[in-house]
C-alpha cells in the first residue's frame, strides 16, 4: 500500500480540502465510510470560502495526508496560546479510505506538529456526545472527557440538525512537556 504523506495545506487546495471534508461528514457519501453524520445533519460541514479564511490565520495549521496524488485526509488544528492547547478539527478522511490508520496518522501528526512549533502542552477536540464509535476511537488514541459539554451550534445557512438537543463533548489529551 502506498505511503501517506503528510503536508501543510496550500490556498489552492481550498476546493479539494472542502469538498474532501463535506464528502466525509454528510450525505449518502459519507455513508461508505464508519465516520458519518448523515443521520444526524443535514447540508455542509463547510465551504472553500472558510478553508481560505483558516488558511490565512497564524493560529491555524491545516494538514492534508496523500497517497499518490489523492488527496484522502485533512485536518485543521487550531493553537489556543493562553491555554497551551490546540484543538484539532475538521478531521476527514475519504470515506473509501478509512479503517486504513490514515485518521490516526495525521492526528499525531498535528499533536507532534503543534508541540514542535506552538509548544502546547494538551490536544482537545470537540465531538458529537452522539458519535460513541468516534469517541471511542479517540479514547483508544488517549484523549478523554473533560466534563465540558456545550449545545451544537445552530448555523442554519450550512446546516441542518436532524435529531433534537445534540450537544459537543470536549476529549482532551496531554501532550508535549509537563
Amino acid at each position: 500500500m502506498p505511503e501517506l504523506v503528510i503536508k501543510p495545506a496550500q490556498a489552492q487546495e481550498a476546493d479539494i480540502i472542502a469538498a474532501l471534508v463535506n464528502r466525509a461528514y454528510r450525505g449518502e457519501s459519507s455513508r461508505a465510510g464508519w465516520t458519518t453524520e448523515a443521520d444526524l445533519l443535514d447540508g455542509k460541514r463547510t465551504t472553500p470560502k472558510e478553508v481560505l479564511s483558516l488558511l490565512a490565520r497564524d493560529d491555524i495549521q491545516i494538514l492534508t495526508g496523500w497517497v499518490a496524488s489523492q488527496l484522502r485526509v485533512t485536518l485543521c488544528a487550531e493553537w489556543h496560546a493562553a491555554q497551551q492547547t490546540v484543538h484539532l478539527g475538521m478531521i476527514a478522511v475519504e470515506p473509501t479510505a478509512q479503517n486504513r490508520g490514515y485518521g490516526k496518522t495525521v492526528i499525531l501528526a498535528a499533536e507532534q506538529w503543534a508541540v514542535e512549533h506552538w509548544q502546547v502542552r494538551a490536544s482537545q477536540m470537540a465531538v458529537v456526545s452522539l458519535r460513541q464509535a468516534l469517541i471511542a476511537f479517540y479514547q483508544r488514541l488517549g484523549y478523554q472527557p473533560t466534563g465540558e459539554v456545550r449545545p451544537f451550534p445552530y448555523q442554519p445557512e450550512m446546516w441542518q440538525a436532524k435529531v433534537e438537543n445534540m450537544q459537543l463533548i470536549t476529549l482532551q489529551k496531554p501532550l508535549g512537556l509537563s
